[in-house]
């Protein structure tokens, strides 16, 4: 059985391409990326593929295709779509893809694209598996050495909690889900064990160096100047700063385990996470 994965030199789909071959011969990989040169180093067979032409003729002879979400927001249903269509072109039998957690009522604006994307598959024809991933801890791990520098952890969640996990632990799901049981139909939501809040991350990160990190909460539109200032463009800038306000409606809880319970092991813990981040 051939598995394709999309975007795999990404930072999502190098770990699921890792986690395939602990299960499956490296020879039943199929690496679908823009850029074949990025992905020599990755042991398995690469195919030029990208989301804007999506060509039907790539993904031949792929039963199963991991169809992890683009990157270009505003860009995704319509790519998305591309992606699926040319899928059933080719004969494609199970299409897993890489959705949001609670896509169907997040008020998240990242949720709007995936929602559309969800519907188009289930219209497809096709076997399918949603899997919802929560927030990466990465995005939140990425900015410690930042806040270590300036003396202080800035968001605007408020006290909202975060269910998130690391990438490598999403990706060990969709290898599972790709390479065992009976996933088809199912929609996972899938979030780190352990739920935080930005105070708790900034606690954590005092504890681990051994200085005072405080959290220091702003408004959306404080939070939105602050990254301008650091150079975020001003139009990704008030996006994050609204994901992050959205973390204080609930957006990103989630209680169920349902990825521990995927990949039979404990998530990450955010004490790990940022260790790796500090090291």
């Amino acid at each position: 059985m051939k598995i394709g994965v999309t975007g795999a030199t990404g930072q999502l789909g190098r770990f699921v391409v890792d986690s395939l071959k602990n299960k499956v011969s490296a020879d039943n990989i199929i690496a679908l990326v823009r850029n074949p040169a990025k992905a020599a180093e990755t042991g398995v067979e690469v195919r030029a593929f990208d989301y804007n032409t999506a060509d039907a003729a790539a993904l031949e002879g792929i039963e199963k295709l991991l169809l992890i979400s683009g990157s270009e927001i505003g860009q995704r249903e319509q790519q998305h779509a591309r992606v699926i269509a040319a899928a059933k072109a080719a004969g494609v039998k199970h299409i897993v893809y890489t959705s949001l957690l609670h896509a169907d009522s997040s008020s998240l604006s990242l949720a709007a694209e995936h929602k559309a994307t969800e519907n188009i598959l289930k219209n497809s024809g096709l076997a399918y598996t949603i899997l919802r991933n929560g927030w990466y801890t990465e995005n939140y791990t990425g900015s410690v050495g930042g806040a270590i520098a300036a003396g202080a952890f800035v968001g605007c969640a408020a006290d909202g909690k975060i269910s998130s996990a690391v990438r490598a632990d999403f990706a060990e799901a969709a290898a599972v889900v790709l390479t065992s049981g009976d996933h088809v139909g199912k929609t996972y939501e899938l979030s780190g064990d352990e739920s935080y809040t930005l105070a708790d991350l900034a606690a954590e990160i005092s504890r681990q160096t051994g200085q005072s990190i405080p959290y220091t909460n702003l408004s959306e539109t404080e939070y939105a100047q602050v990254l301008a200032s650091h150079g975020v463009p001003e139009g990704f800038a008030a996006a994050i700063a609204g994901w992050d306000a959205a973390v204080a409606n609930g957006d990103l809880f989630d209680n169920s385990r349902s990825l521990s319970k995927l990949i039979g092991r404990p998530t990450v813990s955010l004490a790990k996470a940022v260790a790796d981040a500090i090291a």
